[in-house]
């Protein structure tokens, strides 16, 4: 996994922060990882800092000054891993929804299987869903659903957010013209994937909801993805959609 790195964005997550960076570089010798971290008032980032000492050279830190979403930050990583030597960059998250025994998997996906985007998946194969409700369970399958049925993406779990990118496709994206910044904004970079005949590949996990801090879910957010991915649509079928 030499040139692989994982972008994990980060706001209040002090209670997870620790035991996912051990969990990360301890499993996985070759991997580097970064944290974006939006000023989080609980202190995220001393704690990323003092993992720091532990993994030199393997573990780094990117502060922003306020919270401005989940799309900007995973911008942000992106354009700070391009400037560097990464052949894959994952997206995943901080509270252990995202098990990271699920790396290598994704990973295999993109080096053995030549996936351009690998994608972890809790619909490929039925639900797998851990410690949700059922509301948020529906929620999420709808969603899911109402999302490939709009894009037709050939794409079971549309808004996943753990994932595996070849740098070769991140480049050929324009990071600039991503316009959304919440949940939306997963959905997006897989439309636009797909739009470029992207190979992309989802593999089954099972998504185990945090039992650690708090959900940064919203209702504006979701709000967001529902009008959001029927003006993109839109934009793709008149041309106008800049990728």
């Amino acid at each position: 996994m030499n040139h692989t790195l994982v972008i994990i964005p980060t706001y209040n997550e002090r209670e997870n922060i620790k035991p996912i960076i051990d969990a990360i570089l301890g499993d996985y010798p070759e991997i580097h990882l970064l944290i974006v971290d939006d000023n989080s008032p609980d202190g995220t980032a001393a704690l990323v800092q003092e993992k720091m000492k532990d993994f030199p050279n393997r573990l780094f830190l990117e502060n922003r000054t306020k919270k401005s979403g989940l799309g900007t930050a995973y911008i942000h990583g992106f354009k700070w891993a391009m400037a560097r030597d990464y052949e894959y960059v994952f997206e995943m998250d901080a509270d252990f929804s995202h098990d990271p025994a699920d790396i290598q998997t994704l990973y295999e996906a993109c080096a053995v299987h030549g996936a351009d985007l690998a994608i972890g998946s809790r619909y490929v194969k039925g639900v797998n869903v851990v410690n949700w409700p059922m509301s948020r369970v529906l929620l999420s399958y709808t969603a899911s659903k109402y999302v490939r049925f709009i894009t037709r993406m050939d794409i079971h779990d549309t808004t996943a957010g753990f994932k595996c990118f070849r740098m070769s496709l991140l480049r050929k994206l324009n990071l600039d013209k991503i316009k959304f910044v919440g949940y939306a904004f997963q959905i997006e970079m897989k439309f636009k994937a797909y739009l470029l005949k992207a190979k992309i590949i989802e593999v089954p996990v099972i998504f185990t909801d945090r039992s650690r801090g708090q959900s940064k879910m919203s209702t504006g957010i979701i709000g967001e993805a529902v009008t959001g991915i029927l003006k993109m649509k839109l934009k793709s079928l008149l041309g106008t959609l800049e990728i």
